[in-house]
């Protein structure tokens, strides 16, 4: 089962990545931007990043070539981060950002794949095959990295850019009180997620009766 959800979510990750950059950049081109500019917009998004690291720790995890690619996504550590971030992906989109906008075609497909297929893929496969009951506290630091790196990212990017890849980042539109009210926000919810991911890989340790075996479950 755990491997069977690992191909699926390579597979439909790479389809949805590679089709919303294939949409993305004709649509970016035709708005203003150049080739370079419509690259950094399509990769400043969190949803994508985000996915690309899902499909990281399916690669790393499949065949040794793919963890020779990718070494640092096959951790268990890493594995639980990117569970958490990509449930982080699904909440906020479902609860703030779809009802912002009214994807059609292909887009909308992309959205369904990217917001909410490839994040219930990668957390059902992680409780299936990818807890191995070893998860700390001090895990949570590490993963707070990401979402603070790319929160800093989007903010001191958006002047010079004249855009932010979400609406609720927006200080020029919002003012900087609501964007603070945002960004706190969304960051009390990835640290409550990051709790709550900690719970849950001890409860499966516990229903294991010991930590996972095997060649996976020594990648920190």
């Amino acid at each position: 089962m755990g491997r069977l959800l690992q191909i699926a979510g390579l597979v439909v990750g790479l389809i949805a990545l590679v089709l919303q950059f294939a949409i993305t950049m004709p649509a970016s081109m035709a708005a203003g931007r150049g080739l370079l500019g419509s690259i950094v917009f399509y990769f400043s998004f969190f949803t994508i990043l985000t996915n690309i690291a899902a499909v990281m720790v399916h690669a790393s995890l499949l065949s040794p070539a793919g963890y020779a690619w990718f070494p640092a996504f096959a951790g268990q550590r890493m594995r639980t981060g990117v569970a958490v971030a990509i449930t982080l992906v699904f909440i906020v989109y479902a609860t703030v950002l779809a009802r912002l906008w009214q994807p059609q075609g292909l887009f909308l497909l992309c959205d369904v794949l990217l917001h909410y297929v490839t994040p219930v893929m990668f957390v059902l496969w992680w409780l299936v095959a990818g807890a191995d009951g070893r998860r700390q506290w001090s895990d949570i630091a590490w993963w707070m990295i990401y979402p603070v790196a790319y929160l800093a990212y989007a903010l001191i990017r958006a002047p010079f850019a004249g855009e932010v890849p979400y609406p609720f980042l927006d200080v020029a539109k919002n003012g900087a009180a609501s964007v603070a009210v945002s960004v706190v926000g969304v960051t009390a919810l990835f640290v409550g997620l990051s709790v709550l991911a900690v719970l849950i890989d001890h409860g499966i340790g516990r229903l294991r009766g010991k930590p996972a075996t095997g060649i996976q479950s020594t990648r920190r």
